[in-house]
């Protein structure tokens, strides 16, 4: 099944892409299936072209109903409110902390999907992690490990950013 998934990868980036629209999105539900089946291969088929595109279709279609129910949590906004600021605070002050909130939300960015809408539920949210891991349809540890992941690498790019030594 791999073999025939890497032999015909740019045609079922296609066959999603025409489905379910976005060449990135295509790219990452093709990306995600064979990274299942290297995790857990599947028994040879009669038709691997035609199980494979079941498959694409069927992880197409779980993707979208996680960003839905992602997107009920999350709402986004065109713009950061306004930051109270104690009122003894200088402009200095004022400057730097608007710095390091837009260094923050790069950092948050780039992290990988799960790890960014796991963090952004528990850490901004306030979701327990019991209802990330049922929101998401992944298990409280995975919950925890992308919770981790994310502060982790959140500080890492700070410190980095702000020239300060992991």
């Amino acid at each position: 099944m791999l073999q025939a998934l890497l032999a015909h990868y740019d045609e079922l980036v296609r066959h999603v892409r025409r489905r379910f629209g976005g060449a990135g999105f295509a790219r990452d539900v093709v990306h995600d299936t064979c990274l299942r089946l290297i995790e857990k291969p599947v028994a040879p088929a009669r038709a691997p072209l035609a199980l494979l595109r079941r498959m694409l279709h069927d992880a197409a279609v779980d993707h979208c109903r996680r960003e839905d129910a992602r997107r009920r949590w999350v709402e986004p906004m065109a713009e950061l409110p306004e930051v109270a600021t104690p009122p003894a605070a200088g402009p200095e002050r004022i400057v730097a902390a608007r710095r390091e909130l837009d260094l923050l939300i790069l950092a948050i960015d780039a992290l990988p999907e799960r790890c960014r809408t796991s963090f952004i539920l528990h850490r901004i949210h306030g979701l327990p992690q019991a209802q990330i891991a049922q929101l998401l349809a992944i298990t409280v540890k995975t919950v925890e490990k992308h919770v981790r992941t994310a502060s982790r690498l959140c500080q890492a790019r700070l410190d980095l950013q702000q020239g300060r030594s992991a």
